[in-house]
């Protein structure tokens, strides 16, 4: 096996490579005060963000589902890596050489699986691009020609050519070192009777990235009529490709649609080719299947939710156009954004249009114009007869349980005004109220799903959160102490210049709540507050590392990115929390000792009683001190 990564490597890697530019390649940021930033967690559906990172500290936390932790931990959870495959991938992308414990550099064979498969595909991107300029590949050429694409559209897409003989790519790869089990686990060889060959073969090829811009498969293009396969072949489900979780063209669009807030969804690659090059750089399309939820949550990821965010569906107006804009309604409100659906004359796609009536055309096309929910309905309104009672009847009866799905009341109510106008039916109220009853009959069989969890975010807590750490009660962030307490941790964790050397000798006994005692401990293990002065960074992953379990280190993340409550974060602000947090530890031993003797009453040993007589005194005077002259009785 190859060795254990140095040390020092994984610091410069973890140094080296911005989180923030890490995370943004998976989500919108936007700024959250405080010099951190905010989106919509990848990790739990939320429809308002609570997802925080701090560049300055390295750090992300979500204040809805707990998760936190560095570059390495936030790419290690959202791609499903291990430790060591992730070192090397940011490693990579920061152009860092690792060196190994035991026995140098690490061979190309024993690196992780997922990294394997991906520089795979990226070879296999590389050779498809080299063989469109070859000889055999005029009817590729030939095919983009014919559909407004030149070498520069081919270049910029990075559309390729597979050869048509057996086994070009599988030869190719297997010079690049790659395995024959890789090259069957990717996808990009099958099993022949002689050995692996080509899945791909006399086809023109598409790459599709992930949202990082990672190759992770193809779709490829039928040219010849002697070709028996499908119009269009797709990589097979493999580690690094799942299609219901990618979306062509997301790598090229993506800064665009959180730009604009606004996403383009098209049926094909041709189609997504042709909008980028009318100007329309938001669009994107599934790979061979129906746009569905994990589509969506990519897409809610870029657009923040932000109330003014756009999809423009656009599909042919066929009978299988119409089908999949049902489809699509039916995950409308898996959507903040509002959506729309965009149909060309003569039921053409973007790319027909481009070519027939130019870039004006497409960009026209796309501008929001009708709700998709009123597309949705008009089509299941359009197979009744209106001109009569029973047609109008049949039509409600199918139409008034998909307005009720709308979950938003106010929409709901909207939406039932306007099908009433739709179907002719002059009683408004009447069709209002039988969407209404329906509505209320599935919440009545628990059609409505799960509740939504409590939105949490920055300092905004008002639920109490599950105990981490040493066993006690939950916190309570409506009890000043555990308030105090919580922001001398934060200052301890985010600014440690304010609060040392004075936080260095409080004792873990001196913050109440467990989960907190338990941060102070890790603080402690780490070295101290004062540690943080030199490397505040590095300090942070000391902490981290000698957190006992996730619970503790997912607090721990989630104290150094939270935003303070007060507005000047200065040495008056860390001394208040300082006393507070010192004088309440003394006024409960002033009581502590206090109940002790009472309970003892004249059972109490005299030299016993003049010893805790004497430690009360002590302490009320020092309690007095602290209320006096504050941060400097400490």
């Amino acid at each position: 096996m190859a060795g254990r990564i140095n040390d020092d490597d994984v610091k410069a890697v973890r140094d080296a490579v911005p989180i923030d530019a890490v995370v943004s390649e998976y989500l919108q940021l936007r700024n959250a005060g405080g010099g951190n930033l905010k989106g919509l967690c990848p990790f739990h559906d939320e429809k308002s963000p609570s997802f925080q990172v701090s560049p300055s500290k390295g750090l992300f936390h979500c204040f809805g589902c707990q998760e936190g932790g560095d570059t390495i931990a936030f790419v290690m959870k959202i791609d499903h890596l291990s430790f060591s495959e992730t070192v090397e991938r940011l490693a990579a992308k920061a152009g860092i050489t690792l060196r190994y414990e035991e026995g140098g550099y690490n061979p190309s064979h024993q690196r992780g699986e997922r990294i394997r498969l991906v520089e795979a595909h990226k070879a296999a991107a590389q050779f498809y691009v080299e063989q469109l300029d070859s000889p055999e590949a005029e009817i590729g050429r030939k095919f983009l020609a014919e559909r407004g694409f030149d070498q520069a559209a081919a270049a910029h897409f990075g559309v390729g050519y597979s050869p048509a003989g057996w086994d070009h790519l599988t030869r190719y790869l297997r010079g690049k070192g790659f395995s024959d089990r890789e090259l069957i686990t990717s996808g990009l060889s099958q099993d022949g009777r002689r050995g692996p060959i080509d899945r791909f073969r006399g086809r023109l090829m598409w790459p599709i990235s992930d949202t990082s811009g990672e190759v992770v498969g193809f779709g490829a293009r039928k040219l010849r009529d002697d070709d028996n396969g499908p119009k269009y072949l797709n990589t097979p489900e493999t580690a690094i490709y799942k299609k219901s979780q990618v979306l062509y063209g997301i790598d090229l669009a993506k800064k665009d649609i959180a730009k604009a807030s606004r996403a383009v969804v098209v049926e094909g690659y041709t189609d997504v080719m042709a909008c980028h090059l009318a100007g329309v750089t938001t669009a994107i399309a599934t790979c061979g299947t129906a746009f569905g939820g994990d589509h969506i949550k990519i897409l809610r990821r870029l657009l923040m939710d932000n109330g003014s965010a756009r999809v423009i569906f656009t599909f042919d107006g066929d009978a299988a156009g119409q089908k999949a804009a049902l489809r699509a309604f039916e995950d409308d409100q898996k959507f903040a954004a509002e959506t729309y659906i965009a149909i060309a004359p003569d039921n053409m796609d973007p790319c027909d249009l481009r070519l027939v009536k130019g870039d004006e055309a497409v960009r026209d096309l796309v501008e929001p114009r009708t709700p998709l929910f009123e597309f949705a309905l008009r089509q299941i309104v359009g197979r009744y007869d209106l001109e009569t009672p029973a047609g109008r009847g049949a039509a409600l009866d199918e139409a008034a349980p998909v307005v009720a799905r709308i979950k938003n009341s106010s929409s709901q109510h909207e939406v039932a005004v306007q099908l009433a106008g739709m179907l002719g039916i002059l009683d408004t109220q009447f069709v209002v109220k039988r969407v209404a009853q329906l509505a209320r009959w599935a919440r009545d069989r628990g059609d409505r799903g799960p509740a939504p969890a409590p939105t949490r975010g920055g300092s905004q807590h008002q639920q109490a959160r599950p105990t981490a750490g040493p066993s006690g009660p939950a916190l309570h962030l409506r009890s000043p102490a555990h308030r105090t307490e919580r922001e001398l941790l934060k200052l301890a964790l985010q600014r440690p210049a304010l609060v040392s050397p004075a936080f260095d000798a409080y004792g873990v006994d001196e913050f109440t709540a467990p989960p907190y005692a338990a941060v102070r401990q890790c603080i402690a293990e780490a070295g101290g507050a004062e540690r943080g002065l030199a490397d505040t960074r590095e300090y942070l992953v000391g902490v981290l590392g000698v957190a006992p379990d996730d619970t503790v280190r997912k607090l721990v993340t989630e104290l150094a990115v939270e935003v303070f409550h007060g507005k000047s974060i200065d040495e008056a602000y860390a001394g208040e929390h300082l006393v507070k947090v010192r004088l309440r530890a003394v006024d409960r031993r002033i009581n502590d000792v206090q109940g002790s003797l009472s309970r003892l009453g004249s059972n109490v040993a005299p030299d016993h009683l003049a010893a805790a007589q004497n430690e009360v005194w002590v302490l009320q005077q020092y309690a007095q001190s602290l209320r006096n002259n504050g941060a400097d009785a400490l």
